[in-house]
């Protein structure tokens, strides 16, 4: 069948339905207000172009050098127009037709979307990818299908899948048909912060369609919700435009808003309620934050489109200056109520106080991707401007637009006129960990051409010159600082958390002294497949090559620096998750059960096919590389996990492997650890802190009782330090508490081996560590 509807998909059918296709059914599944549709399936698209013969010169035109601009457009435009040129064969026209007809009876306006199977994942989201069509009638439908699948070849998707890594000719697209939603109100909201991943939610809203506020071409009114008591910050944007439907030719269309409704308040407290309500819903359902679209009509809420977070940063904690709204913009009294909402004026930045240099505020909005950098301000108008931004150099434009995201990538910083926290060019500049603020209403007239600007994208602040000295710089991608600061030197080594191979780059730019947590669990996920599946659909060398791939990208930019690569520790309610996972055992605390090295040890011949890419890599030379085994309890699983690496050729009197302390059990054990040969113990504050206190963080009604220094938490890390101290073992914490000024003080004055920090936190890590030993040298000689 060419079609699937939305009520008879669930997340296993994504590879047939992609990202937002799977999302749609599951949704619809949950009993959530989804509108009514269907999916052309990504096996269509593929039966599609292989049926017509036009499958091999597709995938050879678009095999280009991406960063070659005049290749790249060419090999664009020759995909597309293969696609677009190639007839539509009849029982496929018949049957699209059909089904269109059943929904809404065949007079409905619907929604063409694109979703690929590469889209809207894990760790692989990439907003605004692909085509969306809206108001689209019988007419113009199967015109929208093909052009939705020519759009797989859009420069941005050619570029994006070849620096992802992702195959050309493995990716596939099926088309979601919706009903339309005439929206007098959308927007976006996230459950969680999209950077903190903290108990916030951040909704955006404007007036008419939610493309307006995707898109960026209007600024929308921003409400910063605490999920714990529901106290908010509002800012009041000024919408000056909306997109609607056109009644006399049914076309969406950009209109002005009337001016008594601009500054006026889109959202009520109790549509707040209604919103946050569903939001909490669709996070329980999925099991991790979301990335909801909604819209509603005659007050009643409908939801969209929901895709996972990929940009929170999992080890921050410090959420404070990341709000994602200065708080003197639009603050209430906790009743929703706002005080002050002058979104974009630099009189409100000003009074903020958000410049703690000697630089002047000159213009200022939402801050949208965290770091702060100077440069010169590049002013980009059309898209022909876009060969004059070069590395360093701050991007200022009305709004970005997906096909930027080169330049963006070549910048050092984003500067936008329009678009909220949630618009695409918000989203991008975070997953490429560029600086960005956005909502500006007015940074392309104020700023001229090749001014240099401080950027601040954590408080939304523009100020005026390089406002900050090199090593104040917190800019995310090292790579694009016209100079790296000076990496303190210090006895306790820093070093830093990486969650994706893709990160490796930024991560070795800071400077650290190697690598302290390399996930695996992420490289394993992103197959979309459990463990047990991918190796019987693929075969054992596959699976081991994956790890291999990714592993080694970490191990090549950290070399000789060492990489300390933690095996499998995802919980089962990730697995139920993918293909595959219906097999998974279901699990009333997940985090408490089948998970870590009690899996591996269960699974040992999944846990020898991990070991087997630890053994290839050695044998490479990548003698960088050091084994961590998740959630020990006791010395037992410390000798099972080492007989394994000798039975997987690995002799772990050679290679460097140790074990984390995440349980109280662990931590009381250690000498029995120390003895087992372990050469290295490292803390997972996270869990060590939920056990130790027996506080669930993510339990709303006892997460205020999660404290990493309590105590009780400290004691156990204090007393696991002496002794591995005495036993000639290295000590480290990968927690995210590693990031915290007052944890480091604390360790470094306990004299642990190594302290891993966040991406964004090892120079401050750096520095804090350095000012802790020259106070105790001080002390010493006082």
């Amino acid at each position: 069948m060419a079609v699937l509807w939305l009520d008879e998909i669930s997340a296993g059918d994504l590879e047939k339905v992609g990202g937002k296709g799977a999302s749609l059914g599951e949704l619809t599944g949950a009993g959530l207000p989804v509108p009514p549709g269907f999916v052309v399936t990504a096996g269509t698209y593929r039966s599609f172009i292989e049926d017509a013969e036009i499958d091999e010169e597709l995938f050879e035109a678009v095999d280009v050098d991406v960063d070659d601009s005049s290749a790249l457009a060419d090999a664009a435009d020759r995909a597309q127009e293969l696609i677009l040129e190639t007839p539509f064969p009849d029982d496929l026209r018949e049957e699209i037709v059909a089904s269109y007809r059943e929904v809404g009876n065949g007079e409905a306006f619907v929604a063409v979307r694109s979703s690929a199977t590469a889209e809207d994942l894990p760790d692989a989201s990439f907003a605004g990818q692909q085509e969306t069509f809206l108001n689209v009638t019988e007419e113009d439908l199967l015109d929208r299908v093909r052009e939705c699948w020519a759009s797989l070849f859009t420069q941005r998707a050619i570029y994006y899948r070849q620096e992802q890594g992702f195959d050309h000719s493995a990716v596939n697209i099926a088309v979601v048909v919706q009903q339309m939603v005439d929206a007098e109100k959308s927007g976006v909201m996230f459950t969680s912060h999209p950077s903190t991943g903290d108990p916030t939610m951040i909704i955006e809203a404007a007036w008419g369609l939610g493309e307006a506020v995707v898109s960026g071409a209007v600024s929308p009114d921003n409400y910063v919700i605490d999920r714990e008591d529901r106290s908010m910050n509002v800012t009041i944007a000024e919408k000056k435009v909306k997109h609607e439907k056109d009644e006399a030719t049914g076309q969406t269309v950009e209109r002005e808003v009337p001016e008594d409704k601009r500054t006026q308040r889109v959202v009520s407290d109790a549509e707040i309620d209604d919103l946050m309500d569903l939001g909490e819903r669709v996070e329980d359902h999925y099991g991790e934050p979301q990335d909801v679209e909604w819209a509603i009509v005659d007050g009643e809420v409908y939801m969209l489109q929901s895709r996972p977070i990929t940009t929170i940063d999992e080890g921050s904690s410090d959420a404070a200056d990341a709000e994602g709204v200065d708080p003197t913009k639009g603050v209430t009294d906790g009743s929703g109520s706002v005080q002050a909402a002058d979104a974009g004026s630099a009189d409100t930045a000003n009074a903020s106080g958000s410049g703690s240099s000697s630089g002047e505020v000159i213009v200022d909005g939402l801050g949208s991707s965290p770091g702060t950098v100077s440069g010169p301000a590049k002013i980009v108008t059309k898209l022909d401007d876009l060969a004059k931004v070069g590395e360093g150099d701050i991007i200022v434009t009305e709004m970005t637009m997906p096909d930027m995201v080169p330049a963006m990538k070549r910048a050092s910083g984003i500067i936008t006129d329009e678009g909220g926290m949630t618009s695409h060019a918000a989203i991008v500049s975070r997953e490429l960990g560029v600086p960005a603020i956005v909502g500006t209403t007015n940074a392309t007239t104020v700023l001229e051409d090749g001014q240099v600007v401080t950027l601040d994208g954590d408080k939304g602040s523009v100020l005026e010159g390089a406002a900050v000295e090199p090593d104040e710089e917190t800019e995310p991608v090292e790579e694009v600082r016209p100079q790296s600061p000076v990496k303190p030197m210090t006895a306790t080594e820093v070093k830093v958390n990486v969650s994706i191979p893709e990160a490796a780059e930024r991560a070795a730019a800071t400077g650290a002294d190697g690598v302290g947590l390399l996930r695996t669990e992420h490289m394993i996920l992103s197959l979309n497949q459990t463990p047990e599946k991918f190796i019987d659909e693929n075969g054992t060398d596959a699976y081991t090559k994956e790890l291999v791939d990714g592993i080694r990208g970490v191990a090549d930019e950290f070399y000789p620096r060492p990489v300390r690569v933690r095996t499998l520790d995802a919980p089962t309610d990730e697995f139920r998750q993918l293909e595959g996972g219906e097999d998974e055992p279901a699990e009333h605390n997940p985090m408490l059960g089948y998970r870590g090295i009690r899996r591996s040890l269960d699974r040992t011949d999944v846990f020898a096919h991990e070991l087997e890419a630890f053994r290839r890599l050695y044998e490479m030379g990548y003698d960088n590389v050091e084994i961590m085994l998740p959630l020990v309890n006791d010395a037992e699983d410390v000798y099972r996990a080492k007989e394994c690496m000798k039975e997987a050729g690995i002799d772990p009197e050679k290679r460097k492997w140790g074990a984390m302390i995440e349980t109280p059990a662990a931590a009381l054990s250690v000498e029995e650890l120390a003895e087992a040969g372990i050469d290295f113990a490292s803390f997972g504050t996270n869990d060590l802190t939920q056990y130790t206190l027996a506080v669930d963080r993510n339990n709303e009604h006892v997460a205020d009782r999660f404290d990493e220094l309590h105590p009780a938490v400290l004691r156990l890390i204090g007393d696991v330090i002496e002794t591995c101290r005495e036993h000639g073992v290295d000590t480290s914490i990968c927690g995210q508490a590693g990031s915290k000024p007052e944890m480091v003080q604390f360790l470094a004055n306990e004299g642990i081996t190594s302290i891993s920090a966040n991406i964004d936190a090892v120079r401050d890590v750096q520095h804090e560590v350095k000012r802790v030993e020259q106070k105790l040298l001080l002390d010493s000689v006082r």
